[in-house]
């Protein structure tokens, strides 16, 4: 077989460009099973994919602004890039971070550290985009996140509610880029707060007939109108009808936090950060694959010390009260955790008492879902003199390691709307982050 003809049909080329999600709805429109050809197809695609899943899903803590490693994960006390901030001792021999993580420093057991990425992103726009796609900024397409990937590549038609969602979401959320808008990640807010516009507004009767005139309207404007559709439906209609799914689903309640004790809600912080961290889990819980819980106010050009100071305790409960839940719950070695920004800070201070962008060597904590514990991947100069750290790893790489350990092959090529072979990532998965 040609491994350059596309088949303008199903929207794919060769059997190499074959994604799992393709193959897969093939065989349910087709009705076939696996004696048949295509089974043996999936059969071998499966096989490229090397290990089985070892996570479920994934958990994004996002530090939108670009959090500085020096404060957190990589400290250099009593240096002068350190601008005074400490260290502490870990419950991993030979590891630190900065003071006031101290809860973190606990669960440092299972957590690993990569002190040495690097992008060659430094606008916040542009080094979001990279980290939450793998991909830097192309005019020529829009990348998917990675939990637009995630929820792409390995549906999950069992579950009611949104697979993929990010709380307290800012102005750059995640997108499912050229997967399509449906695949954008569903926006909430603070866990205290219901979710708006789940409850009707009228009473159940007039309601039934509103639906039922809409309707009317829906099977006249679909007539002559995509004839691939049943004529009795649009788009919109199965828009609407995966909506009621939702409004009328128990798993709702996976979102309201409200009936969760006050000893659990304090353990994660009684912040909107930390409620969302529990709301993470209780999402992942009833079988979300993807949730982003979001933490801004990193972006410390002025007064470093003092927004870090506020934010280094919301961050320190929120993700040390996700990991500890999730162990608690059975479910750390079947969900990933990811914690960092889009880049880190100078190591030099700037004349308001801030720190600047940079992408040349900042962290970011990786814990659960397959990944090795009490482990740190390379170091920053203590001096601050050379942007080159020890052991760079880039952010595609990360990427690549995140997707092999959900049971994806980051080298599965993905056709675009318009015909254009993406991989999944370009990236090389990290085998030292490996359990």
């Amino acid at each position: 077989m040609n491994k350059d003809i596309f088949n303008p049909e199903c929207g794919c080329g060769s059997v190499d460009h074959f994604s799992r999600r393709t193959i897969l709805k093939a065989a349910g429109l087709s009705g076939l099973t696996w004696l048949t050809p295509l089974g043996d197809l999936l059969a071998k695609s499966a096989g490229k994919k090397g290990q089985a899943a070892k996570a479920k899903s994934v958990i994004v803590l996002w530090m939108a602004g670009g959090p500085s490693q020096l404060e957190t994960f990589d400290p250099h006390a009593g240096k002068p890039i350190s601008d005074g901030t400490g260290a502490i001792k870990t419950s991993v021999k030979g590891i630190q971070l900065a003071k006031g993580m101290e809860q973190t420093a606990e669960v440092m057991g299972d957590i690993s550290l990569i002190r040495s990425v690097v992008s060659r992103e430094g606008d916040h726009e542009r080094a979001t985009y990279n980290v939450k796609t793998g991909y830097r900024p192309n005019p020529t397409v829009v990348h998917p996140s990675l939990g637009s990937i995630i929820t792409h590549e390995i549906p999950n038609n069992d579950i009611e509610i949104p697979t993929h969602i990010s709380i307290l979401s800012n102005q750059w959320p995640p997108r499912g880029g050229y997967f399509g808008p449906e695949f954008d990640a569903f926006k909430v807010g603070d866990p205290n707060k219901p979710i708006p516009d789940l409850v009707s507004n009228v009473d159940k009767a007039r309601e039934k007939l509103r639906y039922e005139s809409l309707s009317v309207v829906e099977r006249v404007f679909a007539r002559g109108r995509q004839p691939n559709l049943d004529r009795d439906k649009t788009l919109h209609m199965a828009t609407i009808k995966n909506a009621r799914r939702m409004m009328t689903s128990d798993q709702l309640k996976a979102f309201d936090i409200s009936g969760s004790p006050g000893t659990e809600v304090k353990d994660f912080g009684e912040t909107p950060f930390g409620r969302g961290c529990l709301a993470a889990v209780r999402l992942v819980e009833a079988g979300v694959q993807c949730v982003e819980v979001n933490l801004n106010g990193w972006d410390t050009h002025v007064n470093n010390k003092e927004g870090h100071a506020k934010n280094v305790p919301q961050l320190d409960a929120g993700f040390a009260g996700t990991i500890k839940a999730l162990k608690a719950r059975g479910l750390l070695d079947s969900t990933l955790v990811l914690c960092g920004g889009e880049f880190g800070r100078t190591p030099k201070i700037n004349p308001f008492g801030g720190r600047d962008h940079w992408p040349h060597g900042f962290s970011i904590a990786m814990a659960g879902g397959g990944i090795r514990g009490g482990h740190v991947i390379g170091s920053t100069d203590p001096n601050g003199q050379s942007k080159e750290p020890e052991n760079p790893v880039n952010v595609q790489n990360i990427h690549a390691t995140i997707l092999q350990q959900v049971g994806l092959d980051p080298e599965d090529e993905i056709m675009t709307p318009v015909g254009r072979p993406i991989l999944l990532s370009d990236g090389a998965v990290i085998e030292e982050l490996l359990a």
